[in-house]
C-alpha cells in the first residue's frame, strides 16, 4: 500500500533494528502496553511474528511503514480485524525522529481509506490515553469522531489510565469525501 511518500508493507527481519529502537524509547512507549526497553531478540520475535500473519485475518495485523524515499522502517500501523470483517480497530508507533512530520497522519490516512473504500468494512474504531493529545489530534484530522472518554479504565504501568474512544463510519468518511470534492 502506498502514499505520496510512504509504503506500508509487512514486516521483514531487517526492520528488527529499528522496531527495538524506537519501541524502547520511554517517549514512544509511555502510552502504549508494552514495557521499553525492547530487546534485539524480542524485536527479531515481534518482526518475525508480524510478518507471518494475514492482513485479512481477524485481530491484530502490523504494517511496517517506510519512507519512499528512504527505505527503512520508521513506524507501524496495526489492524484488529473483528470476527465479523465488517469492523476493525488501529493503532499506530512511529520514531520519534520521524513525528511531527505527518508520516503518521498520513499513514493512519491510507490505513482508513483501504479498509473503509477499499475493502468496505462498515466503521473504524481508535482508542488511545487521555493524556496522549497528539495521537487524540492525529485520529481527528483523519476524520475520527470522539465517541467516548472512559476515565480511570485501563490499568496500565502502575497506575490508572484514561481511554479516549474513536470511531469512523463508512458513510460518514463517503459522505465526508464527496464533500470535499474526492
Amino acid at each position: 500500500m502506498e502514499t505520496a511518500r510512504l509504503l506500508l508493507r509487512k514486516f521483514t527481519p531487517t526492520d528488527a533494528p529499528a522496531l527495538a529502537a524506537y519501541r524502547s524509547d520511554p517517549e514512544v512507549s509511555r502510552y502504549q502496553s508494552w514495557e521499553s526497553p525492547v530487546s534485539m531478540e524480542e524485536a527479531e520475535r515481534l518482526a518475525a511474528t508480524f510478518s507471518a500473519g494475514d492482513p485479512r485475518d481477524p485481530g491484530w495485523f502490523q504494517y511496517a511503514v517506510e519512507r519512499r524515499d528512504a527505505p527503512g522502517l520508521i513506524g507501524d500501523v496495526g489492524v484488529c480485524r473483528n470476527e465479523d470483517g465488517r469492523q476493525a480497530e488501529l493503532g499506530f508507533t512511529f520514531a520519534p525522529e520521524f513525528q511531527g512530520r505527518g508520516y503518521a497522519t498520513e499513514a493512519v490516512a491510507r490505513m482508513v481509506e483501504y479498509l473503509l473504500m477499499e475493502e468496505r468494512l462498515h466503521r473504524v474504531s481508535a482508542a488511545c490515553d487521555g493524556r496522549n493529545a497528539r495521537s487524540a489530534k492525529l485520529l481527528e484530522r483523519v476524520g475520527f469522531r470522539r465517541e467516548g472518554h472512559l476515565v480511570q479504565s485501563t490499568w496500565i504501568k502502575g497506575e490508572w489510565t484514561d481511554d479516549v474512544l474513536f470511531g469512523l463510519l463508512a458513510s460518514e468518511y463517503r459522505a465526508a469525501r464527496a464533500g470535499h470534492g474526492r
